[in-house]
């Protein structure tokens, strides 16, 4: 069997063992939309930071690409409640890219996360489909994301979700885009602006800053959020 129908049927079971499972979370995040792609030889420091309701959440990580498909990052996350900042989790995150960019209508990737919360010795594994496809100037990504949960201090569970971006190319140091997040307490909507800034001997800073509003669900009226990446 080659490798373009391996990664077809790799799509395809993604795909169905995502449609197979239903939506169960216990609560709803925001967070950064993923890309399904790799590059050879990228190395990468990463900070992001989530802002609402008096309360910050700070991921930290470094990350590098093990091939021209596979990308490996580890995750410090820590939460500013109060002017009290703690350690809450560490994460480490697997990206796979499945097809080569433009090689059908669509490029195809799979994320694997392992989160183990340090408080209450709580697991989750997580496993998502991403999805990417362009339209002249405009580029639409799609991540769907399933989570299993699991320790002593909580019920065993299932958890999905949904994110979708719209963005624009106006230009490489400046793309305004839309956000779109849910799951079953609800959804959350919100402006984003994101750029790359090219800096010497092939390194690049990538940024993004949004705003996400909350639709009715049990979570932040709105949600700040900051992403900077450097990549060397």
């Amino acid at each position: 069997m080659g490798n373009g129908r391996v990664r077809k049927v790799t799509v395809l079971t993604c795909c169905l063992a995502l449609l197979s499972v239903s939506v169960a979370a216990s609560e709803f995040s925001v967070d950064k939309v993923y890309h399904p792609y790799v590059q050879p030889l990228e190395r990468e420091l990463e900070w992001r930071m989530l802002s609402g309701d008096g309360q910050q959440l700070h991921r930290l990580g470094i990350g590098k690409s093990l091939s021209d498909s596979l990308f490996v990052e580890g995750y410090l996350i820590a939460e500013d409640n109060d002017r009290h900042f703690s350690l809450e989790a560490l994460e480490l995150e697997v990206k796979w890219q499945l097809t080569e960019q433009g090689e059908y209508d669509a490029d195809w990737g799979v994320l694997f996360e392992l989160e183990h919360q340090q408080h209450d010795d709580t697991w989750g594994l997580s496993s998502g489909l991403l999805m990417e496809k362009e339209w002249g100037k405009w580029v639409g990504a799609a991540n769907f994301i399933i989570e299993y949960e699991w320790g002593n201090e909580i019920k065993n569970e299932l958890e999905s979700s949904l994110a979708l971006q719209a963005r624009y190319r106006y230009s490489e140091k400046l793309e305004p885009a839309i956000e779109f997040y849910s799951n079953e307490n609800g959804q959350a909507v919100g402006p984003v602006v994101m750029g790359d800034i090219r800096l010497a001997h092939a390194k690049k800073m990538h940024w993004e800053v949004g705003s996400i509003f909350g639709l009715g669900y049990k979570g932040p009226d709105s949600t700040l959020r900051v992403l900077i990446e450097y990549e060397y």
